[in-house]
Formats: C-alpha cells, structure tokens, sequence
C-alpha cells in the first residue's frame, strides 16, 4: 500500500499545522511561562516583621498630620486674604 505525504506549495515534505492549534499551544504555553516567573517572583517576597510595619506605619501617619496641618494653614492664609481682598472691593457684608 502506498503511502500518502503532505507537500507543501515549496515541495517540502514539512506537515503544515493549522494556525488555530499554533495559536492555542503558544498562549498555553506563554501562559505556563508567565506563572512560572510569577512563581519565581513570589519566592523573593519577604514579608515585613511587626516592628517594621509599626515603624512605617507612624512615618506615614505623622506625615499625614503634618500635611493636614500645612494645607489647614495655607487655607486659612488664602481663605481670609480672599475674604479681605472681597471686603475691600466689594465692600463689608
């Protein structure tokens, strides 16, 4: 019995593959990639100690107040330089 062989338009005796199954092996394949460095990645993770989370957690909190204290005090500078700015041009209400 004779054997039948798929030729290509070049007459190479390369199997041609169909294009949606080259495109499925490579996104799982891209994908098997992609959660292996994931995986890579999440063994470097070092998780905080307690005394470094409580120690990052009052910088941010202070910072936050001192802040809150600069802009209260830029509006109030700004809030009555308008107020006076409005009295004089307008005149007291």
């Amino acid at each position: 019995m004779a054997k039948t062989a798929i030729v290509g338009v070049d007459g190479s005796n390369q199997s041609k593959t169909n294009p949606l199954v080259q495109n499925v092996t490579k996104t799982w394949n891209d994908g098997r990639s992609f959660l292996t460095d994931v995986r890579a990645e999440m063994r470097k993770v070092v998780t905080p100690s307690r005394k470094e989370v409580q120690a990052t957690t009052t910088v941010v909190l202070v910072t936050v107040f001192i802040f809150a204290g600069y802009f209260a005090l830029v509006d109030y500078i700004f809030s009555s330089g308008l107020a006076a700015l409005m009295s004089k041009l307008v005149g007291p209400q």
